[in-house]
């Protein structure tokens, strides 16, 4: 398990967002909250204006882990916390669609039905 120590930069992933701050989780132990106040030094009103749930961000660790609670504090007001990651691209739709695997079905499962037949008569 991490422990993760005060003034280091982790990334973690968006869970949850409240008015008083965000929830990120670290790993598969440790979480933390963003306070409100460690958004930005400016007033923040709705701190969904800054992240989204499921985003990637990067966090500042302002106090050691509590290794009993595995909770982290963290902060964004002094970093750039934004991961740019390229946008996937939206899979186009065939003209053809389904198609080709219906076509190619009933051939799939006839090649199954032997080889499951040869694996009983070996059996």
């Amino acid at each position: 398990m991490n422990q993760y120590k005060k003034g280091e930069i982790v990334t973690g992933c968006v869970t949850g967002i409240e008015k008083y701050g965000i929830f990120v989780s670290l790993d598969d132990y440790y979480s933390g909250l963003i306070h409100i106040s460690e958004i930005s030094d400016l007033f923040v009103k709705n701190p969904g204006d800054y992240v989204h749930i499921g985003e990637t961000i990067k966090a500042k660790v302002i106090d050691d882990s509590d290794v009993d609670t595995y909770h982290v504090k963290l902060s964004i007001k002094d970093i750039d916390y934004k991961i740019n990651k390229k946008r996937k691209r939206k899979i186009l739709e065939t003209k053809s669609g389904f198609s080709g695997l219906a076509e190619a079905l009933p051939s799939w499962i006839l090649q199954k039905k032997k080889e499951i037949l040869k694996k009983n008569e070996k059996n």
